[in-house]
């Protein structure tokens, strides 16, 4: 009888632990948020602890954060809770979740022709010549296949999709940021570095396995920037913003992707 009122008296404690209140975030924990927000959702005024500041009308930290947690359908709180901040820790893509696309060209940006070419640039160790060219072609592939897009490969010159595995500062004004964070970025159709596709050397890369990043499933994301896209808010869509292992031999576009493309 002693033992089962010991073992109730824990379980409501544990209730009572699991119900309160979440803990305040760490600094570490606000560098990464305030962080995140800066590079995906235009964050552009910051002052120190400014998680923790009711006295201000605005707080451009916890507007940003509620539309971050909007597009990522979590309970939108404006406060940086343990779920939110599992999401700004995952691997993703370095475009901006409020990217519109409208720095090429006034309308939504497209290649004004059906015919593209594209140029593997250099490799990545992690994979075979083989395996890297393979995981690129199956990756146009999947936009070929639902429109009328023709991409042939070339292999000097300039293509109008140029794909290259780099480092930190890589020279487009977009530094990559090492293991585990962001995995790669593209550019919308336009001129110049319009439609290229780079990818963050620090990370694992792989044919099929998941252990590190399927190629194929990270170029087939950053090819559909190429081609004018911006992020879906649907979980599951290829062009979610955050990356998820799916067996390649199984993968296919969600009729989210499709209906964009389109």
């Amino acid at each position: 009888m002693g033992i089962h009122r010991q073992m109730c008296f824990l379980a409501s404690l544990l209730l009572v632990i699991h119900a309160g209140p979440i803990s305040q975030p760490s600094d570490k924990d606000e560098a990464i948020a305030e962080d995140y927000l800066r590079k995906f959702y235009d964050l552009e005024y910051l002052v120190s602890s400014s998680f923790h500041q009711p006295e201000k009308d605005v707080d451009p930290l916890s507007d940003k954060l509620k539309e971050m947690q909007k597009f990522f359908g979590l309970k939108v709180t404006g406060k940086l809770d343990k779920k939110t901040l599992e999401v700004m820790k995952k691997p993703r893509c370095g475009v901006s979740d409020v990217a519109a696309y409208s720095t090429f060209e006034e309308e939504k940006p497209k290649w004004r022709t059906n015919k593209l070419t594209y140029r593997i640039v250099n490799y990545t160790p992690d994979m075979s010549r083989a395996e890297v060219d393979k995981s690129i072609e199956r990756a146009l592939k999947v936009w070929a296949e639902v429109t009328p897009l023709k991409f042939t490969r070339i292999n000097k010159g300039t293509a109008d999709i140029m794909i290259s595995f780099a480092t930190k500062d890589h020279g487009d004004g977009q530094p990559f940021d090492g293991r585990q964070g962001t995995l790669a970025h593209a550019f919308a159709p336009g001129s110049g570095i319009g439609g290229d596709a780079h990818f963050d050397d620090d990370e694992i890369f792989t044919l099929r396995s998941s252990r590190g990043h399927v190629l194929f499933l990270v170029a087939a994301h950053e090819f559909g920037h190429s081609l004018g896209l911006s992020h879906s808010r649907v979980r599951g869509a290829l062009m979610f913003p955050t990356y998820s292992f799916t067996d390649p031999n199984v993968f296919s576009l969600s009729n989210d992707d499709i209906t964009a493309i389109h």
